[in-house]
């Protein structure tokens, strides 16, 4: 099965598309990756939709990601004596604690002391996904005087955000570390990280993934917008989670955020998903707002590697129309032909190593020629996020021994994945790259295709090798190097 289109598309797995019919339906209508939203559902729940997932992987031929997602530490206040809650109205004191006394008018428990430890005078607290905004006045180990500066109604267990301070919270909770033990047995593809603030949240998760998964960090806190540089450098990838990002900071500045997020992750080769209510009234409705559809395209003219559906294909009544609608948006975009232009102008050039040159030559020559595809052979998935990195007009054909890796760069932008046998020769690479040209309708007998790989083989990092092939296996003459 081949995409007609170069950013992928990641539907959640939900009530509303749990059995093989449906993900199956999902997969041929675009979706690339499948997401497990470990906030929601049991592991029994999770894991009878992981093998859902791999049987229709078998049944299609096709490498399917699964990325689950981490819930993350949750911050909530606690109960109310009155179980509709309390209206809180703006210039009002209001204080939060430690004590579990139900809550009223003037006070709440936050079972929280890490937020107490941080909290400074002139500190916001945000609650209801940023609906009531309350000011510290003044604090200490465990309580926080405030004054209401946004009302409305609180009631039991509803979320809090601090988007001023960084919280000496790990990312990982208890929870989260069952989770992604499970998740990595289970055999995920990516781990996605909720709340980072900090590299070091990255780092932990890596060493109890133990390589078992690849690790993707949602930056969704303004204090790993501040760190994103780092943050970045030690992930295999990034999610723009929106929906915590406009809470904590003013809704403008998302949209700028987005694309120097985006254009960091591509510049550094790594894959990045825009996420959060894209096409949100379609949980709903069964076509999307005007306005929905611009977000999407907006985010595929930024050069994104994938676009996430979340409760519209979990729990919406129209998954299926969902991941059609944003298969035909990715479409229509990469068929306009300022969309070109604009990826043309957002390539950032780096030539730091051979591999980037012999990436971008062949993106060159490419683009200057009548080649069909570009083909590259990896052992890890680099060299083909390197080459996907170049954004090219000409497909990319991401070659791999190793289901893992196929797996894992189904999340990048342009790469066909595909498994060819273990290769010792140049020539044998170049025999194999041609085959699945043509028989997965990239090229025919006529044409021609580039062909990458590191020499020795199945060494990381030792791509140094290109060549322009014939798809006519009787014309590849030419001898193996040594």
């Amino acid at each position: 099965m081949r995409r007609l289109r170069n950013v992928k598309i990641v539907a959640t797995l939900g009530p509303a598309s749990s059995d093989y019919k449906m993900i199956r339906a999902l997969f041929e209508a675009g979706a690339d990756v499948f997401r497990l939203n470990m906030s929601h559902g049991t592991h029994a729940e999770q894991a009878a939709r992981h093998t859902i997932i791999r049987q229709v992987e078998a049944d299609t031929g096709r490498p399917i990601a699964i990325l689950a997602d981490l819930q993350g530490p949750k911050l909530r206040v606690g109960v109310f004596a009155n179980p509709a809650g309390e209206t809180l109205v703006e210039g009002a004191a209001f204080r939060m604690d430690l004590s579990s006394t139900p809550g009223d008018a003037a006070r709440v428990q936050l079972p929280h002391p890490e937020i107490f430890a941080a909290l400074e005078p002139g500190a916001s607290l945000l609650v209801n996904d940023g609906k009531i905004r309350v000011r510290v006045k003044d604090c200490g180990k465990d309580y926080a005087n405030c004054v209401v500066e946004v009302g409305g109604v609180i009631s039991n267990r509803k979320g809090v955000n601090v988007p001023d301070v960084v919280l000496p919270l790990a990312a990982l909770s208890a929870k989260d570390r069952e989770d992604l033990e499970f998740a990595c047995e289970l055999g995920v593809d990516w781990l996605a990280l909720s709340f980072v603030q900090r590299p070091e949240d990255v780092i932990e998760a890596r060493v109890l993934a133990r390589g078992r998964a690849a690790i993707l960090s949602k930056i969704e806190k303004p204090a790993a917008v501040k760190a994103y540089d780092a943050i970045l450098a030690v992930s295999d990838g990034i999610m723009v989670a929106r929906g915590d990002l406009g809470v904590e900071l003013p809704v403008t500045s998302v949209p700028p955020i987005q694309k120097r997020l985006v254009r960091g992750a591509r510049a550094a080769a790594k894959p990045v998903i825009v996420a959060t209510q894209m096409l949100e009234s379609m949980i709903e409705a069964p076509v999307p707002t005007r306005a929905e559809v611009s977000d999407v395209a907006t985010a595929i003219y930024e050069g994104a590697d994938a676009v996430m559906l979340s409760a519209e294909s979990a729990a919406g009544k129209y998954p299926i129309e969902a991941v059609t609608t944003m298969n035909n948006v990715a479409m229509s975009v990469e068929k306009d032909p300022t969309y070109r232009q604009v990826i043309e102008a957002s390539r950032q050039v780096r030539r730091e190593t051979i591999a980037d040159g012999i990436v971008a030559a062949a993106r060159e020559i490419a683009e200057a020629t009548n080649i069909k595809a570009i083909a590259c052979f990896s052992q890890t998935g680099t060299t083909a996020s390197l080459v996907a990195r170049e954004r090219p007009q000409v497909p990319i054909l991401a070659l791999t021994p190793l289901m893992s890796t196929a797996r894992r760069m189904s999340l990048t932008w342009g790469l066909h994945c595909a498994i060819t046998p273990p290769q010792d020769r140049f020539k044998g690479a170049v025999l194999a790259a041609v085959k699945v040209a043509r028989e997965d309708g990239f090229a025919s007998s006529e044409d021609m295709i580039v062909v990458t790989a590191g020499v020795p083989f199945n060494v990381k990092g030792t791509t140094n090798i290109l060549r322009v092939a014939p798809c006519d296996e009787r014309l590849i003459s030419f001898s193996e190097p040594e």
